[in-house]
């Protein structure tokens, strides 16, 4: 892997004069884009530190890929795209179930027991084990979803691709993130935690606790616990405005499975919804 790292990393330094369907780049970036679809490699993960680590030779190759790429027509039954890349196939296989309505590129990888209702899911991303992608969720480029993750009707994981660098959305195991819920910006939800509707997550989000009024982190919820949007007051030269946050209103047991019916009258306890 590391010449084949090699060979991409020097692609990408004479992007510039590459063509489409340069024989040698195509076969390379093929290669690449075949790891992550077969889930060999991966574009993010958290180290042994804690901190997310990206390798970004495997973002340069998807940016490749589309340069080398050309738009074909892709028929499906009765659909019709037009567009640079294929989309997944061979899903039984996989042990996945996906249902009609869903796709995924080629490049995403979706591991056994995953779950897709009509739903998408972009090239670079990862899905874990058992994990399910509710109806019209969308998990974008390069966003790395965890194991038993349920990412609930309408949610957007936000994808990056530019600068190859930037990190991308982290959901890690165990998560619920409720309905129209919006992870983006390399945001990062940790283990066990549930997020209610609604919820706007980005780097640039404070995320408080509700006990003490401490702002924990911007744009990262911590594992195990239960978090719902809220609003701040800010004053400016205009008036006074709420500014959205994210207010964590419960630590859960390192471990506790989510009682769906216990959080739900938590939430509406706080005038929340799940």
């Amino acid at each position: 892997m590391a010449d084949l790292q090699a060979t991409i990393e020097e692609l990408w330094e004479r992007r510039d004069s590459l063509g489409a369907g340069d024989p040698d780049a195509v076969a390379a970036v093929g290669e690449a884009i075949d790891l992550l679809d077969r889930g060999a490699a991966r574009v993010a993960e958290v180290g042994a530190d804690g901190e997310v680590v990206v390798h970004q030779w495997l973002k340069q190759a998807i940016l490749l890929l589309f340069r080398l790429s050309a738009m074909e027509t892709i028929e499906v039954g009765p659909f019709e795209y037009a567009d640079k890349l294929p989309l997944k196939t061979d899903y039984a296989a996989a042990g996945v179930r996906v249902v009609p309505g869903a796709s995924a590129r080629r490049g995403s990888f979706l591991d056994r027991g995953v779950i897709l209702m009509p739903s998408y899911v972009n090239i670079g991303a990862r899905v874990g084990a058992g994990s399910m992608v509710d109806t019209w969720a969308t998990v974008g480029s390069c966003a790395q979803i965890g194991a038993n993750v349920h990412l609930s009707g309408g949610v957007g994981i936000g994808g990056v691709l530019e600068p190859p660098q930037a990190a991308p959305v982290i959901i890690e195991d165990d998560v619920m993130v409720g309905s129209r819920s919006m992870i983006v910006e390399g945001a990062r939800v940790g283990q066990g935690a549930f997020i209610g509707a609604g919820v706007i997550l980005a780097a640039s989000i404070p995320v408080i606790d509700a006990e003490t009024g401490e702002e924990l982190s911007r744009g990262h919820v911590p594992p195990w616990c239960v978090a719902v949007q809220a609003t701040r007051p800010r004053s400016f030269p205009g008036g006074e405005f709420g500014l959205p946050c994210v207010l964590v209103i419960k630590r859960l047991t390192e471990g506790e499975r989510h009682d769906k019916a216990k959080l739900n009258d938590l939430l509406r306890s706080h005038g929340a919804t799940a």
